[in-house]
């Protein structure tokens, strides 16, 4: 008897998660958190006046800094990855990344000119490249390679990562541009400084759980580098070690499914741009007599997020306890494509409304319309974003494991680069066409996704 209630208590605790995943949950939360505070409040400190607290910089000149700094935080991810497959344990390299981006957010709170900027940034960049890979990774090695417990694990993880993305902008927007923000002889001088005090805090915070928690949580897993668990085993150094055919396939799949994350990312991403502008002019955005600032409506997707990501979870360990089985990872993404494309279905129904031209608005569109909107993109990043993190920390060969994860978030870089132009045709051709062309791109996309799911999970198995 004894022993069966011994066999039933260990059954309970395999379906539940390892404390270690609550841990990197508010270790990338509060990275999050100081990522997207400097985002939001960056291209208004960079483009307000040196006497309001600013920097003074030309709006073209900002957004080709803002562009560059985005640009590169997702593409040093890469080498950060390098590094620590073959030199740094990965819980070394977070904590280097951490600690680095912190001092980042320090500098641009101590020294508002433009020293203070470059100098910052830079730190900040580069702490990123060693972070942002490995943190993901450590999700993926709490696990087995086949444990359905993975994919809902990487949606919890991911629900971590939009808490911080949808505090952020309240927090240090309202220290910024509310708290601290006073008026002498007429002249209005920002915060800004404290939005940045408030993300480097964020970062510390997130270091010191993260620091003082991992042994207990995670014990050995990630302290060592690749390399050197790979010489305690026996085995050749990874260097020198070729992969195998299966590990080739692996990696095709990798990167066979990055190719059509890109135009995924490229689609989400016109939320700050094009959608953005269309939301400020096209929309109506009073509530009772009362008009939400066009800003917030960036909260509306991490809000979704907040809210549904526990039941997406709850959803794939359900299917995964079901005689088929739960839905594959090239499929899941094939569906997130799809919902991405009726977002814009649902965009384009308001340009029939509303008209293209800014200077002829025939009728503003309900927000509802934009509500609705960022619920499909929220519903197909839900499909895509967390499980192909799961993904590649499943399939990559344990050489390229950071590496390959460095790959996948540099994709967004490049999708960044792609859903800028994207946006600039809109002042050519309209809203209602480049919606209608970035809805029908994305539903095709994934259409195809799903007819080479079958050969894709074959090469997965």
């Amino acid at each position: 008897m004894e022993s069966t209630i011994q066999l039933e208590k260990k059954q309970q605790r395999n379906k539940k998660h390892p404390p270690g995943l609550y841990l990197l949950f508010f270790t990338e939360m509060w990275e999050r958190f100081s990522y997207y505070g400097l985002r939001g409040l960056l291209t208004l400190y960079l483009t307000t006046a040196l006497v309001s607290g600013g920097l003074g910089f030309s709006p073209g000149w900002a957004l080709s800094i803002y562009g560059f700094y985005t640009g590169a935080c997702y593409f040093t991810p890469m080498i950060g990855g390098y590094l620590t497959d073959r030199f740094l344990g990965r819980r070394l390299a977070i904590t280097i990344g951490g600690v680095t981006m912190a001092i980042g957010n320090l500098t641009l709170f101590a020294l508002q000119n433009q020293i203070g900027l470059y100098l910052g940034l830079t730190l900040i960049i580069i702490g990123n490249g060693f972070f942002k890979p490995n943190i993901s990774t450590l999700v993926g090695q709490l696990y087995e390679e086949n444990d359905p417990k993975r994919d809902s694990a990487f949606i919890i993880f991911y629900m971590g990562i939009n808490v911080g993305s949808f505090l952020a902008p309240l927090v240090c927007g309202f220290l910024s541009e509310n708290l601290f923000k006073t008026t002498v002889d007429g002249v209005v001088h920002y915060g800004f400084r404290y939005g940045f005090l408030a993300a480097s805090i964020g970062m510390i915070i997130g270091q010191i759980l993260f620091t003082t928690l991992s042994n207990r949580y995670l014990g050995d897993i990630g302290k060592k580098p690749t390399r050197d668990l790979q010489a305690a085993s026996g085995k050749q150094t990874a260097g020198n070690t070729p992969l195998t055919k299966k590990e080739k396939q692996h990696t095709a799949v990798i990167v066979i499914l990055t190719c059509f994350v890109v135009f995924f990312w490229a689609g989400f991403e016109q939320a700050g741009s094009s959608l953005t502008l269309y939301t400020n002019k096209f929309v109506d955005r009073s509530v009772f007599g009362w008009e939400i600032p066009t800003s917030w409506f960036q909260s509306v997707n991490p809000l979704f997020i907040i809210l549904l990501a526990p039941a997406i979870s709850a959803l794939w360990a359900k299917l995964a306890t079901t005689k088929r089985g739960d839905l594959k990872i090239p499929a899941k993404m094939g569906l997130g494509m799809i919902l991405l494309g009726i977002g814009y279905i649902v965009l384009v129904i308001a340009t029939l409304k509303t008209g293209s031209d800014e200077h002829n608005i025939t009728e503003q569109a309900n927000l509802l319309f934009i509500v609705f909107t960022y619920l499909f993109h929220t519903l197909g990043e839900l499909f895509l974003s967390p499980v192909g993190l799961s993904m590649v920390s499943s399939l990559a060969p344990v050489k390229l494991a950071s590496l390959l994860m460095g790959v996948w978030l540099a994709s967004s870089g490049v999708a960044n680069i792609l859903g800028g132009q994207l946006a600039s045709f809109t002042t050519s051709l309209g809203y209602s066409e480049v919606f209608t062309v970035i809805g029908a791109v994305a539903i095709v996309l994934g259409c195809v996704l799903l007819l080479l799911s079958k050969k894709l999970v074959k090469w997965m198995d």
